[in-house]
């Protein structure tokens, strides 16, 4: 588990936007290759797959305890709903459309039957009716089935005038859910709202999967860069990082200093914790 810088990013001045880089076959090299690119009837098949998750909960044992139990039902769940996604964008993309449409249909069904979900467009609609009561009653539900899908997939901190905001993408295109493979892709947008210029030395990220495996990642600048940022201005990159998990999440900190004076002692700047799901919520990107 590791986070993979990709040297490409939407430049912050024009809002140009480079695409991610194709399909991946699997391993570090094949994925900075493509970097270098351009970029059954539904209810039937829930069935099937059900039963498939079932078994896969059943044999995971009863040594965990219900709380392993529950975990391992929810990574089920979410691997279900991350291959039915996957399967209908192919349909789609060879323009097999009568599956495409089985497999939407079968999507929606999931999408109310599973309970992540259901509560979490709950949540959202007593928001919007401002049903704070019935919104509160969700949201300790969510809290006691899944805690983790509260978090949110954008996360913005600030310190010391800098400015962070990050943004991260489940990509299909290169997940293998039958096989424990998924990517997220991330973007981060740094603005300098200082009076100060600064530069971004190096980063540290703190990667935690489904299972609470937890691994830290230190590496010098970022995209190989070690970026000058001026006041009121901004840097922007993307990057990937590779799961084997359907769910996670990320969060670190970026060490700078300031170069308008000789000897400034070095400074960490947050990275607020953001969700890596394929479950995505709906935020709007910055």
């Amino acid at each position: 588990m590791q986070s993979l810088n990709l040297k490409m990013f939407t430049d912050f001045n024009t809002g140009t936007a480079r695409p991610w880089p194709g399909r991946i076959g699997g391993g570090l090299a094949e994925f900075e290759a493509a970097a270098r690119r351009p970029w059954l009837n539904g209810r039937d098949h829930m069935k099937a797959l059900k039963i498939a998750a079932c078994s896969s909960e059943r044999n995971s044992g009863g040594n965990g305890g219900l709380e392993s139990q529950s975990q391992s039902s929810f990574l089920s769940r979410s691997q279900t709903y991350a291959l039915l996604k996957q399967q209908m964008e192919v349909a789609a993309k060879s323009e097999d459309y009568k599956e495409a449409a089985r497999l939407r249909d079968s999507l929606r069904l999931f999408e109310e039957e599973e309970p992540i979900l259901r509560l979490r467009r709950l949540l959202k609609e007593a928001i919007a009716n401002e049903r704070f009561e019935d919104a509160a009653r969700y949201r300790d539900e969510l809290k006691d089935i899944a805690p983790h899908c509260l978090l949110k997939c954008l996360s913005d901190a600030t310190t010391l005038g800098i400015r962070v905001q990050v943004r991260s993408v489940y990509i299909e295109g290169r997940s293998q859910p039958s096989k424990g493979q998924y990517f997220f892709a991330y973007r981060i947008r740094i603005t300098n709202n200082s009076d100060r210029p600064v530069q971004l030395l190096r980063r540290h990220w703190i990667i935690t999967d489904a299972n609470g495996r937890t691994e830290n990642v230190w590496g010098i600048g970022v995209i190989g860069e070690q970026p000058v940022i001026l006041p009121n201005t901004g840097f922007e990159y993307s990057s990937a990082c590779p799961l084997s998990t359907p769910s996670g999440r990320m969060e670190g900190d970026f060490e700078m200093k300031y170069i308008d004076k000789v000897g400034s002692k070095t400074f960490n700047v947050a990275i607020a914790p953001f969700s890596l799901s394929t479950l995505e919520d709906d935020t709007d990107t910055f």
